[in-house]
Parts: C-alpha cells; structure tokens; sequence
C-alpha cells in the first residue's frame, strides 16, 4: 500500500510540474531563436563589412585614374591656343574637379582605416621620443594655420608597450582635430601667442605614474558643448567643413587596443583637452 501511494505521489507530482515544464521548454526555445538570429545579424554585418571594404578599395582605383587625367588635361589647356578667358574657365573646373575626387579619395582612405582591422605589434617605446618628432613633423602645418605648438614633457624617457606607427597615427588625428577647430572657431590663447598674431595654443603635454602613461592633446579652440561630448567620438559626426568625422572614432579605436582609454575635458570658450591614457604594464 505504501509503494502504491509513493507512485501516486509521483504522478501527482508529475502532473502538476507539466505547466512549469512548458514555460520552461518555451522559454528555452525562445532563447535558442534569439541566438539564431544574433548569429545570423552578425554574419550579415560581416558579409556586409566586406562588401562595403571591397567597394571603397574598388572606388579608390577609378578616382586615382580621374586625379591623373585631370591633371594632364590641365596641362594641355595650359599649353593650348585659347582665348585667356575660356583657358581660365577650363582651368578653374578641372581644379574643381580635382579637389573633389582628392577629398573622396580622404574620405575612402579614412573609412578604411577605421573599418578595416587594426592588427597591433607593440614594443617597448619612448613615449617622450614619440611626441618629440610628431612635433617636429607637425610643426610646419602649424605655422601655417597660425598655430603656436608647444611641448611640455618629462625630462626623461617614459617606456611603454605601443605600436609606434599606429599611435602616431592617433596622435596625429588629435592633433589635426585641435588645429581645425582653432582654425574654423574662435579661439584664445596666452599673452605670448596673441602678441606673435596667433590663432590659438596647441599644448601636447606628457604625464606619467607608475600605472599608466597620459598624452594631452590640449587646443584653446571654442570648446564642445556639454550634450555633444557624447557624440564626438561617433563616426561621420564632424564640425569641420569638409571633415570626414572618422579621426577621432579612428583615434579611440587604436588607442583602446592597445588596452587604454581616450577621454575628453572641454569647456565652451575655453578650449578642449583629449587625453590618451596607456597602461605601463606589458
């Protein structure tokens, strides 16, 4: 009799767990659709990332062959017998044209960087060298947009694990940044660049503890209004006339596989201050 109320019991018990068994069966299927499609949005956006790879590399080609004939039929309407006046005209649309297919040939170039996959090689750099020479380099842009560059640096090395070329590259992004917004806004600057007729300051400073190593790229630009701090680093997203709005997102992403961060400080009237911060650890 005992046996006999025992395996009443069970399929009591049973019977009673059928609903629950059912919502958990539902639910398990649920979550199993779900996964299916996830996988499938992605393989999507793969095919369609290398698809859209293949297209810019494809309209590269083509845009170089325009820039070419372009500028060898500028040379045969400067050689040509034609009133001054039509030679003139052709002139100044074929220049047109030119700068045209120059400023898509930019904009594929920087989609592709940052679209395309950023491979790292880092080893051990002299963050303080780095800096140096893209001062150097960068220099000459800077005296031509009326820029005063400055440096305040370590009087000693600061070693870090980097990919030289790739953060001189987002080094350099920043830096192109800060000049144009000084260049296309307002901007202030120190007694010592008003009195040399600048546009504004570009300060690069370099700080650094045990834990990480800190570039500041810092402009007197007009600043960045608090509800568009979130926006900036977003692609195509560019306050500059003509910007592609992919050197910043471009910046962040190399920056953040090297295991750091990109952060932003920015007053409106006062100027912005990105920072690249990078772990010292190996």
């Amino acid at each position: 009799m005992n046996a006999l109320w025992v395996l009443l019991g069970l399929v009591v018990g049973l019977a009673g767990g059928l609903p629950i068994l059912r919502v958990s069966l539902r639910r398990a299927e649920r979550r199993a659709r779900a996964a299916e499609g996830r996988a499938r949005d992605s393989q999507r956006l793969a095919e369609l990332g290398s698809m859209t790879g293949g297209l810019a590399h494809e309209i590269k080609n083509p845009l170089s062959t325009i820039g070419l004939n372009a500028q060898l039929l500028a040379e045969g309407i400067g050689e040509a017998d034609l009133p001054p006046e039509q030679r003139d005209r052709l002139l100044r649309r074929l220049d047109s044209l030119s700068r045209e297919a120059d400023r898509l040939r930019t904009i594929l170039t920087d989609f592709l960087q940052f679209a395309g996959r950023v491979r790292i090689d880092a080893q051990p750099r002299d963050i303080v060298r780095i800096v140096s020479e893209l001062r150097d380099f960068f220099h000459p842009q800077c005296d031509q947009s009326r820029i005063l560059l400055r440096t305040q640096l370590p009087s000693h090395p600061v070693a870090v694990h980097v990919d030289e070329s790739l953060l001189k590259q987002a080094l350099l992004n920043l830096m192109i940044n800060a000049t144009q917004a000084m260049t296309d806004g307002s901007a202030s600057g120190s007694g010592e660049a008003a009195a040399s007729g600048c546009r504004g300051e570009l300060i690069i400073r370099v700080e650094a503890d045990d834990d990480e190593a800190r570039v500041h790229v810092i402009d007197t630009g007009p600043g960045i209004e608090p509800d568009r701090l979130a926006e900036v680093f977003h692609p195509y997203v560019s306050s500059h006339p003509g910007g592609t709005g992919l050197g910043l997102p471009t910046a962040r992403r190399i920056i953040e596989e090297h295991g750091g961060s990109l952060t932003i400080h920015s007053e409106v009237g006062q100027g912005s201050d990105f920072v690249i911060h990078l772990p010292r650890g190996s």
